[in-house]
C-alpha cells in the first residue's frame, strides 16, 4: 500500500516493525501507540495482531483502544474478538471503541457476532451498545429477542437499540419492562425509550412510572411526559412535585411548562420557595411556558431571589408572558 504520510520514513517503518516483537512491552505498546497516529491502514494489521496476540495486557488494552479509529473489517473483528479477552480492561476498551463506530456498513459486521452461540452477556451487551446510535433496521430482530436475556445489561442494551430505532411494535414490550421488570436500569430505559410514542397509548405506563420504588425511573418517566405533551398527565405530574426526590420535582415542574395548561400555574408557582435553586429556576421558566397573568405577582417577587440565575429565569417569564398578553399591532 502507498503511504500517505509525507513524514513517512521507510527506514523508521522498518524500526517501528521490529518495535512490535521487543521482548520489552512497554515497547510494543508504544509501539502500538506510535502506529496508530501514524493514521495509516497499513499498520492495521499489526495493531489488531497485537489485540488478538500479545501476552501483555497494558499492551492489548492499548490495541483495543487505538482500533477505534478505524471501521473496516479487520478492526471491527478484532474489538468483537476482544471482547472475550480474559483481561477485563481490554475488553471494556474493545467495547467502548466498537461503540465509537460511525458507519451503518461496517456495523452491519456485529450482526453475526451477535448471533453467535458462544457469545457471553457482556459480549452482547457490547454489540447490542455498538449497535444502537447506528440504527441499523436489520437490529432490530436480535434486539427484540434480547428484551427477553436474563441478563439485565443485554436487557438494557437492546432497549437503547429499538428506542434509537424508533422501532414502534416494540412499544407493547417496552411498556411491560418499564412497569415490571426487576432491574432499575432496564426499568429507567424502557421509559426514556417510550419517548418515541406517537400518541397517548403509552399514558398510563408512564403515569404509574411516576409512583415507581426507584427515584431515577419516577425522574425519566416524568421528562418523558414532558417530551411527549401528554396533557392528560397533568394532574399526575402535579402530585410528583411533591416527590422526596428534587430531581423528580424538576422533571415535573419542566414537563407541566411543555404541557402549557394554566391550570398548573398555582401548582407551580409554589416551587418558586423551593430549597433547591435549581428547581426554583425551572419553576420560573415552566410559569413563562404556561404564560398565566397570574404568576407574574409570584416571578416579580423571585427577582429578588439570592441565585441569579432564578433572576434570570424570572425574567425571562415575566418577559414570555407580557409578550403573550401584548395587544397585537395592526400591520402598517
Amino acid at each position: 500500500m502507498t503511504h500517505t504520510n509525507p513524514l513517512f520514513d521507510p527506514v523508521t517503518d522498518d524500526a517501528l516493525a521490529a518495535r512490535f516483537t521487543d521482548a520489552d512491552a512497554a515497547v510494543r505498546r508504544l509501539a502500538v501507540i506510535e502506529a496508530a497516529d501514524l493514521e495509516e491502514e497499513a499498520w492495521l494489521p499489526a495493531i489488531a495482531d497485537a489485540l488478538r496476540h500479545d501476552a501483555d495486557a497494558a499492551v492489548r488494552r492499548t490495541a483495543a483502544q487505538r482500533l477505534g479509529a478505524w471501521d473496516t473489517d479487520e478492526a471491527v473483528d478484532a474489538l468483537c474478538a476482544a471482547l472475550a479477552d480474559n483481561d477485563t480492561g481490554t475488553r471494556e476498551a474493545a467495547a467502548d471503541s466498537l461503540s465509537a463506530l460511525k458507519d451503518p456498513v461496517a456495523g452491519e459486521r456485529l450482526l453475526p457476532h451477535l448471533a453467535s452461540a458462544s457469545a457471553d452477556a457482556f459480549t452482547r451487551a457490547a454489540l447490542l451498545r455498538a449497535l444502537r446510535e447506528l440504527r441499523l433496521p436489520k437490529a432490530a430482530a436480535p434486539a427484540l429477542a434480547a428484551l427477553s436475556d436474563a441478563a439485565p445489561l443485554v436487557r438494557r442494551e437492546a432497549v437503547g437499540v429499538l428506542g434509537w430505532l424508533r422501532h414502534a411494535s416494540a412499544l407493547p414490550q417496552l411498556t411491560q419492562l418499564a412497569r415490571a421488570d426487576t432491574s432499575v436500569e432496564v426499568r429507567h430505559a424502557a421509559v426514556g425509550a417510550l419517548g418515541f410514542a406517537t400518541d397517548d397509548s403509552v399514558l398510563d405506563t408512564l403515569k404509574h412510572a411516576l409512583s415507581d420504588d426507584e427515584w431515577r425511573v419516577r425522574e425519566e418517566a416524568a421528562a418523558t411526559l414532558g417530551k411527549l405533551r401528554l396533557v392528560a398527565a397533568r394532574v399526575a405530574l402535579e402530585h410528583a412535585l411533591a416527590d422526596d426526590y428534587w430531581q423528580v420535582t424538576l422533571q415535573a415542574a419542566r414537563a407541566l411548562g411543555r404541557l402549557r395548561d394554566v391550570a398548573s400555574t398555582h401548582a407551580v408557582a409554589e416551587l418558586l420557595t423551593f430549597p433547591i435553586s435549581n428547581v426554583r429556576k425551572e419553576a420560573a421558566l415552566a410559569l413563562g411556558e404556561i404564560g398565566s397573568r397570574d404568576a407574574l405577582a409570584v416571578l416579580e417577587a423571585a427577582l429578588g431571589d439570592g441565585d441569579p440565575e432564578v433572576r434570570k429565569a424570572a425574567r425571562i417569564a415575566i418577559a414570555q408572558i407580557g409578550e403573550r398578553h401584548a395587544p397585537h399591532q395592526a400591520n402598517d
